[in-house]
Order: structure tokens, then C-alpha cells, then sequence
């Protein structure tokens, strides 16, 4: 069978993964306006319309913890398969929906899907990718995201101004929202088909002691096929020598999350996944409408659509320089000019704009309490504030939170840290899609203060406590993590191990035994070299 063994292909297609994420972001945000979703489901707004949204996270959090006991037991590819399976069902459900409890069901297991794929996605693809390129191809789960959210939003988009009247029409059919619901299928079961044609992760095969099958993964993956290049024996060789360690230390995987040395890169992935959702961008992508037409400008749907384009656009630059650049800078600057642009737009709403009194006022814009009447200036900056904190997020945070979690943590217990830290993601996920509807209506403005404190603290955190991880192979990360080199001066090597060891076998100066029978199996393998 056909094996793709391009690494930029394999973990593009994999990041479809976090693609079903943005679907399932956007699939709430682009019916928000439409009369067909408000009519069918009688007007949900704050609390009701918080624990609509909260559903889908409240069942990626119970996914997220889940999904590294598949991971290890059955494979990072399998356990992805599994979640495209899961997100049928729960879209399916979504679709047919015929009140809020069921519409809440479909949402939770889809959320099921979205936890395993969020997490196990990153542990792929940083498992497949040698370490000068492990950045960008990480980041592309968030441009898939930041895609998915798009591709569904104008979808959403094109059936509320395509079906019925419009999203103004009071009798609207319920097929502008239940199209794009069923819709979002399509890309699950491409992704679960495509994956037969993918390899297992190396590193995963060479815990189960499968090290035939191991090694032709990484010849293919980096060798073009030849067991006996270099640079695959070198990779063997670490990645060897690393299980070794791991399985003398004889601590099982859970003790091990606990241990001192440990814990404390545990809680810096948490910490980073959390400060992610609570930097605001929620706010951004789940209810963006609210806060255009707060904003009192132009058509709510239409702005929209331009921050979801910005999102999709200036992702891509975090994937080309977040290799050379590094992830420390991307957290640091990131959240300083978050929480700056939060801090001007909450100012914005809080001296130019003024209560909402419905019906008196501006009962097109019932859903909303607190907006800026007839200062166009002020509107303009409020969503120009809107789409700088966007940018600044795609091209910091966005990549960031999901690459730099992925890649600090030792074979053993990667994909259960991991684990932690999406389900960390998706806990702040589902308190805050559910608790920021009633904040928006009950203290408007002044939530927007609330973010940015937020992303104050986690610039200080950032500055003090996040280690550079660029140019490190995943088992050189303990040299980082345990340097005793304080985060803002960076440990500095002299060589990269990985580098070193492929020059001496190379030169012949080390001779490195492939498992028997290797070579046999793969495609335009050279002849094995004496040992």
C-alpha cells in the first residue's frame, strides 16, 4: 500500500484535525444572527446561549483527558481515525436537531472528537518532523483551525443570505443552519480515509518495540528511504538510547508526570494552553457578532468575515518564522500587544458608547446591552482594535500554544502532558464560551479590562518561566528544561547531539546495527553497509 512519506504533505493532512475544530468554532458563530436559528430555538441569548456554545468544549475536555490512553494503546494515527468517527456522529445529531437538548448532545460528542484530535494531532506531527522544521509543521493545526473556521463561517454565510429571505427573514427555513451542520462531515471522512494511506509515528512504533517498522518510517520520512543514511541512523540511535533511559528509570508514566523535574514543565503547558483561551480570543471567534454590533458598524456578518480572513491570512507568517524567530518572542510580544489592544477597545466602549435599551433605542440589536450610537470614528477604531488583536494572536499565540506543548515533554509521558495541557485548553474553552455571553450583556465593557489583566499576567509569566525550545530535537528538551539556566537568558548549546552523532556515523566512526530484515522492506533502500 502507497505510504506518503513527504513530512510537509503528512502533517498538513493530519492538521484536517484541528480543522474540525475551526469548523465547529464558526458553525455556532455564523447562525448567531440568522432568525432561522433564533426563531427555531427560541432566542437563546446569555446563560442559555453560554451553555449551547460551553457543550462542544465540555466534551473536547473530557476527550482531551481520554485521548492518550488511545494515543499509546492504539497509535497517534488510530486515535485520530477513532475521533473522525466520533465527529459524524456528533455532527449528524447536530444537524437533525429538533431543540436544545439535542442540538447540546451532538455538540458534546462532537466535542469528544475535537479533544482527541486537538491533542493528538500536535504529538503527530512533532513526532514526524525533524526538529529545524518541528515549528511549522506544528503550526499548521492552527492555520487548519484558523481554515476551518473560514471555510465553515462563509459557508454559514452563504446559506443565511441564500435561504429564505435572508438572515432578517422571520421565517427563514431551518436549512440555514442545518446545511453547513451536515456539511462539516465532509472533511472527517476524508481525513479518516486519508490516514490508511499515512505512516505510524516512529516514535510510537519504537515503545511497542516495533523497531523494523520503526526504522523504515524514519528512512522513509528522512532518508528517502535508505536505513543506512546518516541521519536516520543517527535519529534511531537517539531515539534508542532515550526509550533505554526512560524504561531504567523504571517510573511509570503517571508517577512520572508528578515528579519535580517534571511538574513543572506539566504546568507550563497547562499554563500556556490556559492563558490561550483566556487571552480573549474567544471572545473574538465565538461571538463576534455581538461585538460588531456593539460596535454599531456596517453589517455584523460582513465585519466578521474580514477578522476570520485576517486570522487565515497572518497565520501563515508564525509557521515560516517561528523556527528562526522561536517561540519564546512569539509568547512574550504576543500577549504584551493583546492585552495593549484590549485595553484601548474596552476604553473605546466605556467613554463613547452607552447602554442598549432595546426597544427605545436599537431593537435590531437586542442581543447586545451596551453600544456606540452614531460615532462612526470610534465604531471604526473599535473593530480596527478588533482586527489587530486577531493578527496579533494568529501570529503569535495561535501556533504557539499548540507547537510549544507538544514538543517538551519526554517520550513516556508525552501524550498523556499533552493531554493535560489541551484538556487545560478546553476546561477555560468551556467556562468561557459559557460564561461570556451574560458578561457581555451584564458588564459589557468592562470584560474586555478583564482580558487584557489577563494577558498582562501571562506576558510576566511568559517573560519569567518560558524556556526557548527552537533547534532542540524532542529528546534533547531535558537538557533545556534542567540546565538551571533561567528562562529570559536561554540555554545555549554548543552542537546538537542529533548533529554530532549523524557527522560520526558519517565518518565511520560509529556503527550503528539496524534491526534485522529492515531494509528488505523498504523501497529504494541501498544494500545494508557492513557493521
Amino acid at each position: 500500500m502507497y505510504q506518503a512519506s513527504n513530512i510537509y504533505f503528512i502533517c498538513g493532512f493530519a492538521a484536517i484535525g484541528g480543522g474540525l475544530f475551526g469548523f465547529d468554532i464558526s458553525s455556532m458563530s455564523g447562525v448567531l444572527g440568522t432568525q432561522a436559528y433564533k426563531r427555531y430555538f427560541n432566542n437563546p441569548q446569555s446563560y442559555r446561549q453560554g451553555a449551547i456554545t460551553a457543550s462542544m468544549p465540555a466534551g473536547s475536555l473530557v476527550g482531551s483527558l481520554v485521548s492518550s490512553f488511545i494515543a499509546d494503546r492504539y497509535s497517534r494515527k488510530v486515535a485520530i481515525q477513532i475521533s473522525c468517527i466520533i465527529w459524524t456522529i456528533g455532527s449528524i445529531i447536530q444537524c437533525a436537531s429538533q431543540n436544545i437538548g439535542m442540538l447540546c448532545a451532538g455538540r458534546v460528542i462532537a466535542g469528544l472528537c475535537i479533544g482527541i484530535a486537538s491533542s493528538i494531532v500536535p504529538v503527530y506531527q512533532s513526532e514526524i518532523a525533524p526538529k529545524e522544521i518541528r515549528g511549522r509543521v506544528v503550526s499548521l493545526q492552527q492555520w487548519a483551525i484558523t481554515i476551518g473556521i473560514l471555510i465553515q463561517y462563509f459557508i454559514q454565510y452563504g446559506a443565511a443570505q441564500g435561504i429564505g429571505g435572508g438572515p432578517d427573514d422571520p421565517n427563514q427555513p431551518t436549512a440555514a443552519f442545518r446545511i453547513p451542520w451536515g456539511i462539516q462531515i465532509v472533511p472527517a471522512i476524508i481525513l479518516f480515509f486519508g490516514l490508511f494511506f499515512f505512516p505510524y509515528s516512529p516514535r510510537w512504533l519504537a515503545s511497542k518495540d516495533r523497531w523494523e517498522e520503526a526504522i523504515k518510517v524514519l528512512a522513509h520520512l528522512h532518508g528517502n528511504g535508505d536505513v543506512n543514511h546518516p541521519k536516520v541512523l543517527a535519529q534511531y540511535q537517539e531515539i534508542e538510547e532515550a526509550l533505554r533511559f526512560e524504561r531504567e528509570q523504571s517510573t511509570s508514566s503517571f508517577k512520572a508526570l508528578v515528579e519535580k523535574r517534571m511538574l513543572k514543565r506539566v504546568a507550563l503547558g497547562m499554563s500556556i494552553q490556559m492563558w490561550s483561551q483566556l487571552c480573549g480570543m474567544n471572545i473574538m471567534m465565538y461571538y463576534i457578532v455581538y461585538i460588531m454590533e456593539g460596535a454599531n458598524i456596517a453589517s455584523p456578518l460582513t465585519t466578521a468575515a474580514i477578522q476570520y480572513v485576517i486570522n487565515v491570512v497572518l497565520t501563515l507568517p508564525a509557521i515560516l518564522y517561528l523556527d528562526r524567530v522561536g517561540r519564546r518572542p512569539a509568547l512574550v510580544f504576543g500577549a504584551f500587544f493583546m492585552m495593549t489592544w484590549l485595553f484601548i477597545s474596552g476604553a473605546l466602549q466605556q467613554y463613547y458608547g452607552e447602554p442598549n435599551t432595546g426597544a427605545t433605542r436599537d431593537a435590531s440589536n437586542s442581543d447586545i446591552s451596551w453600544i456606540v450610537f452614531d460615532n462612526r470614528p470610534v465604531s471604526s477604531a473599535i473593530v480596527a482594535c478588533s482586527y489587530l488583536f486577531v493578527a496579533t494572536f494568529a501570529t503569535t499565540w495561535g501556533p504557539t500554544s499548540w507547537t510549544y506543548p507538544a514538543e517538551i515533554y519526554p517520550s513516556r509521558i508525552r501524550a498523556k502532558a499533552v493531554s493535560l495541557a489541551t484538556a487545560s485548553n478546553w476546561f477555560w474553552n468551556m467556562v468561557l464560551a459559557f460564561a461570556v455571553p451574560p458578561l457581555l450583556w451584564n458588564i459589557s465593557y468592562k470584560m474586555y479590562y478583564i482580558f487584557a489583566a489577563f494577558n498582562g499576567a501571562s506576558f510576566i509569566h511568559m517573560l519569567l518561566l518560558a524556556p526557548e525550545t527552537k533547534g532542540y530535537t524532542l529528546e534533547e528538551m531535558d537538557e533545556v528544561f534542567d540546565s538551571g539556566v533561567p528562562a529570559w537568558r536561554s540555554y545555549k548549546k554548543k552542537s546538537s547531539r542529533l548533529d554530532d552523532l549523524e557527522r560520526e556515523i558519517q565518518s565511520g566512526n560509529i556503527k550503528i546495527s539496524v534491526p534485522s530484515g529492515a531494509a528488505t522492506h523498504v523501497d529504494n533502500a541501498a544494500e545494508p553497509k557492513a557493521q
